[in-house]
């Protein structure tokens, strides 16, 4: 398969030499879905048709009874935790490996964000990491689907159910994900999805909250909780909220983007799923690197893709092992952040507002290295490397060669 033994960093013959394939993500649908939306003379999703056409499909895509619309995937979890009744004093289980947005609407609601450990391999979160960090406290838990991956949640919702705690599903890289043939999104209590610009749809920025109870209750409760608590359903406006609440609307453009792109999605996915898996058959042979683990009858949609190199394997340092990837014309990134969450100054420091330590001065939580030492060590020994449904066969076929060729090298030398 590969190209040329001696490594392209050192002057041997590059193994990817003709550009990744790329493609436009917007067009001719999206322009015509804006044009209606300014036809309308109002940009305002209550009043105009956009953003309820865009939810209404994405309810018969994920055949949930409810759906509501937010600036962000980041407001979609912030809702769904309002929604669920998360406030001063809770502590709400996650993972450390994920994006700000999965805890900004933990603290904003003044709740302690607690970190449980990952499985090595599908780097998402460890149900029995979960129990353990349970307390009195724990009011929920906010599984992040990372990358596309499912996470294991039927024992997820077991422990959910023996402890009386919500599930929310932070799905924002897990568009059409399922697992053991549900689709993410639809098994806890309220799935969150992002539609910014890094994901698998895009309109820009906005969000998507499922409320998967069925009751009109949670959805009127779900759907006021983004705009300012006010309840605004068909021609009823009440104006007088009972509590605090963020004005988390998505507007008529966004709506209108979204229409258009959500018809995209299926096959979005689909070849992402195809190349991503492409790439885990491409490397499974190799005993030097772990590939990632996806559940058993469930499928991932690959926001990214990501491996992990094993201690002592190569004769090289992981970032020796990027540099020559890099060299052989394929881009990848040490991990997927810098480090885990609970490490981050405003953790170290318990300093959620400038000038205060409200809330974790709430309660007497420590965040330490080594509190999630799963974790920690994925983010010492992975490597990512990106996925797009633009690419070709040969693209991933020339990766693999590349990983392989950089691999076999290392282990000799």
């Amino acid at each position: 398969m590969e190209k040329d033994n001696t490594l392209a960093i050192l002057g041997g013959q590059k193994t990817k030499t003709t550009p990744f394939g790329t493609g436009k993500r917007f067009g001719e649908e999206e322009l015509k879905q804006l044009a209606e939306a300014l036809e309308q003379n109002t940009l305002f999703y209550h009043f105009g048709h956009k953003v309820q056409q865009f939810l209404s499909d994405f309810n018969a895509m994920y055949q949930v009874p409810y759906s509501v619309a937010a600036s962000s995937g980041t407001a979609a979890i912030h809702v769904a935790l309002g929604a669920a009744g998360v406030t001063v004093g809770d502590e709400v289980i996650t993972s450390p490996i994920t994006d700000q947005g999965t805890v900004i609407g933990i603290l904003y609601q003044n709740a302690i964000p607690v970190f449980a450990d990952l499985e090595p391999n599908s780097y998402n979160l460890d149900p029995k990491s979960v129990e353990a960090r349970i307390t009195p406290r724990t009011k929920a838990i906010v599984v992040v689907h990372l990358a596309g991956n499912p996470c294991d949640m039927d024992p997820i919702m077991a422990i959910a159910k023996k402890y009386n705690l919500k599930v929310i599903e932070d799905c924002a890289q897990a568009y059409l994900t399922t697992y053991k043939g549900k689709l993410v999104g639809t098994i806890g209590d309220y799935g969150c999805f992002s539609t910014n610009d890094f994901k698998h749809i895009s309109t820009g920025d906005g969000g998507i909250v499922t409320v998967n109870s069925g009751l009109e209750d949670d959805y009127h409760r779900t759907h006021a909780f983004a705009d300012k608590n006010y309840r605004r359903m068909g021609n009823d406006l009440n104006r007088t909220p009972s509590s605090l609440a963020p004005n988390y609307r998505m507007t008529e453009l966004q709506g209108a983007v979204g229409i258009a792109q959500l018809k995209k999605l299926p096959w979005i996915c689909e070849r992402r799923n195809v190349l991503g898996e492409a790439l885990n058959e491409g490397l499974r042979d190799l005993d030097e690197l772990t590939v990632m683990k996806i559940p058993a009858d469930s499928t991932c949609t690959y926001w990214f893709y990501m491996f992990r190199m094993k201690d002592g394997a190569l004769n090289c340092s992981r970032e020796q092992f990027c540099e020559a990837l890099s060299a052989e014309g394929i881009a990848n990134r040490m991990g997927y952040i810098p480090d885990v969450v609970y490490m981050q100054p405003m953790f170290q420091n318990k300093q959620a507002y400038l000038g205060s330590h409200f809330p974790f001065d709430q309660s007497d939580i420590q965040y330490n290295r080594g509190d999630c030492p799963e974790a920690e060590n994925i983010l010492r020994t992975a490597v990512q490397v990106p996925i797009s449904e633009f690419y070709s066969d040969e693209d991933i076929q020339e990766t693999i060669a590349a990983i392989r060729k950089v691999v076999r090298y290392y282990k000799k030398h």
